[in-house]
């Protein structure tokens, strides 16, 4: 069996080059790799493209690159917690292609199965589909959009193997799954890497195949985007 564990971040990352389009998974802070994007940091590799639902927060996250300016573009669908990606979208300092979170997941899970396109009813007679091929299905209007072409694919599971077999915890899935095996390289961070064999084949949720490289990460801070409580009645 193919081996597709390497010692560690430094080693996963390796390749990555400054101008590159790089996906990276994660919901807000949930299933983000951490781990890479502190090593993207210490990298310092500049004009980065990044598809991703969101950019972090100011201090974590995919905001840590936002800091230093290393992110060029974002193609993303949510920006409202990230108080440095608002003010250099608005400044015009970083160049922001919002996506229909649907359309986003959906471009990701194209490229992932080799769909080069596909229409959907998201985003038309908007600006999202300005420019754009419009065609009429069964009564309804669609617009064309094209999968995402990345270098690299950058996700978080919970659970791996040396094959590099994923489970995913939770809605620590998100984005992590369709960003699996939808770049030219994909490298899998995980909490607990075990040997190949260990997982149940039936809770496996992405396949080693779609893995090129797999690493377990040294420390997850695993933050609280959003910590809403109740008082006691």
């Amino acid at each position: 069996m193919i081996s597709r564990k390497v010692n560690n971040v430094q080693e996963a990352l390796d390749g990555i080059q400054d101008g590159m389009t790089i996906m990276l998974g994660g919901f807000g802070l949930c299933g983000i790799p951490e781990n890479s994007i502190a090593e993207l940091v210490r990298k310092n590799v500049t004009n980065l493209t990044c598809i991703s639902n969101n950019a972090g927060v100011d201090d974590f996250g995919l905001g840590l690159l936002l800091q230093k300016r290393q992110i060029k573009k974002m193609i993303s669908s949510y920006v409202g917690e990230n108080a440095e990606f608002e003010r250099q979208m608005l400044s015009g300092e970083l160049e922001v292609e919002l996506t229909p979170q649907g359309t986003l997941a959906e471009k990701c899970r194209a490229a992932q199965a080799g769909i080069p396109a596909f229409f959907t009813p998201a985003g038309y007679g908007t600006e999202v589909a300005e420019g754009k091929e419009v065609r009429e299905f069964n009564g309804k209007m669609h617009v064309l959009e094209y999968a995402f072409k990345a270098d690299f694919s950058i996700v978080k599971a919970w659970k791996g193997d040396e094959a590099g077999n994923l489970i995913f915890k939770g809605t620590a899935r998100n984005f992590n799954a369709p960003m699996a095996g939808a770049a030219k390289i994909t490298i899998a961070e995980v909490e607990e890497l075990v040997p190949a064999g260990t997982l149940d084949p039936n809770e496996i949720h992405i396949p080693g195949i779609m893995v090129n490289h797999i690493f377990q990460g040294e420390k997850f801070e695993k933050r609280i985007e959003q910590r809403t409580v109740r008082q006691r009645s």
